[in-house]
């Protein structure tokens, strides 16, 4: 369920005006430091980022409720959003990786093994998206807007990446395909049309479905409309698409890579461990050129990281804009205990499947890498089966009451 639906906002309040001051500040005062300490593109990344955060809270753009409220409800606006997402990302990004450069910067695309980890990380994340109440982006903004149990899915999240680190030789060397890019392997035109084609497709399905189900298409949840819609909220699917596209893309063109997310958790995990005295950088994981760098640099220098914070603090922006930043510090003990259960598995599975619904899957597609799809599928059977478990600890399931003839 939308937060624009489940939350109400404080009576007489058009804004929560000190969480947007503290948003605000340290979205100005992060900018600045990172321009100054680490270098100006670094410090737009930031920002961008936070227009992320306010993008994905704004819009209420959850891959997890888009895909439970289609599996469960047959609803499918949520991921008809997607496809329009996709089908804009491809013909933004294949070109870029074709050339191998966007204005003048050399760039490349998240382009994984496709094999056993995936098959298995995307399926033990599917279910974690569900218990875990929202997927790796999902888990940011709604922590950022707000959420208390969300910041315990955070922590778990965290430690099943870490986990995950210390397991990837063994999932590594099981079977599995070299990466592979449906640009460089079709080429420019042919896989252009190929991704359009399987977009139409699926968008067909769930207006398929929807109306089977439902007799009609069914509109988003209705969400009160505020006097300043587009400044406090809420916006459309289709606008909240476009932008996290067009950010996606500002991201290859800052950093010459697509937007991720989840690598990140797995270096807060590993620096904290190192803090605690765990001989991390032993690990296999750990001790690759890249990954040793990381750890051994200041996390303002990694790239998903600044990002990542940029996304809390825009959220928590957005969510004071729309006036329902309202903490809720009392948790039923089961929701507890699938926060935890959900961030473990979501952690774990985005380590083995090389990346989340973001780095996977968005970027994954966009990029052109096979894995992205292999992932898709296996995750979307991981969260079929997190929806039924849902109900087990005592979290909704969406789904819209009949109407009278």
């Amino acid at each position: 369920m939308s937060h624009y639906a489940s939350l109400p906002a404080r009576p007489g309040q058009l804004v929560n005006p000190r969480p947007l001051g503290i948003a605000l500040l340290l979205i100005l005062l992060g900018a600045w430091y990172l321009a100054t300490a680490v270098g100006s593109g670094q410090a737009a990344l930031y920002v961008v980022g936070a227009l992320l955060g306010v993008t994905l809270y704004h819009a209420a753009f959850g891959f997890t409720s888009a895909w439970r409220v289609f599996i469960a409800d047959g609803r499918g606006a949520g991921l008809r959003a997607q496809m329009i997402m996709l089908a804009i990302g491809v013909a933004l990004f294949f070109p870029a990786l074709s050339a191998g450069e966007l204005f003048g910067t050399p760039v490349r695309g998240l382009v994984s093994p496709a094999g056993t980890s995936v098959i298995v990380g995307a399926f033990i994340f599917g279910i974690g998206m569900q218990l875990g109440g929202g997927c790796a982006s999902g888990t940011l903004y709604t922590v950022g807007g707000g959420s208390t149990r969300m910041v315990v899915t955070l922590v778990a999240f965290i430690a099943g990446s870490l986990i995950g680190t210390a397991h990837m030789p063994f999932w590594t060397s099981l079977p599995q395909l070299e990466p592979i890019s449906v640009v460089k392997t079709l080429g420019l035109v042919p896989a252009l049309a190929l991704n359009w084609l399987v977009f139409a497709l699926i968008a067909a399905v769930t207006i398929y479905v929807e109306k089977r189900r439902h007799g009609r298409l069914v509109g988003e949840n209705l969400r009160p409309a505020h006097a300043s819609p587009w400044l406090h909220g809420p916006w459309p699917l289709v606008a909240g698409a476009v932008a996290l596209v067009l950010l996606n893309f500002a991201t290859l063109a800052l950093s010459g890579r697509p937007w991720g997310v989840t690598s990140a958790f797995a270096l807060w995990g590993a620096k904290a461990a190192s803090l605690l005295g765990v001989d991390v950088a032993s690990w296999t994981y750990w001790s690759t050129k890249a990954n040793a760098a990381a750890l051994a640099a200041p996390v303002t220098q990694d790239v998903t990281s600044v990002m990542d914070f940029g996304i809390v603090l825009g959220a928590m922006l957005a969510a004071a804009l729309a006036g329902r930043y309202a903490p809720v510090w009392r948790l039923p003990l089961r929701s507890l205990v699938a926060a935890v259960v959900g961030g473990l598995l979501l952690g774990y599975g985005a380590r083995l499947a090389y990346g989340c619904n973001i780095g996977a899957y968005f970027s994954g597609i966009v990029s052109g890498s096979l894995h992205g799809w292999l992932w898709l599928v296996f995750a979307f059977i991981g969260n079929v089966l997190g929806t039924r478990l849902r109900p087990l600890f005592g979290l909704e399931v969406e789904r819209v009451r009949p109407t009278a003839c």
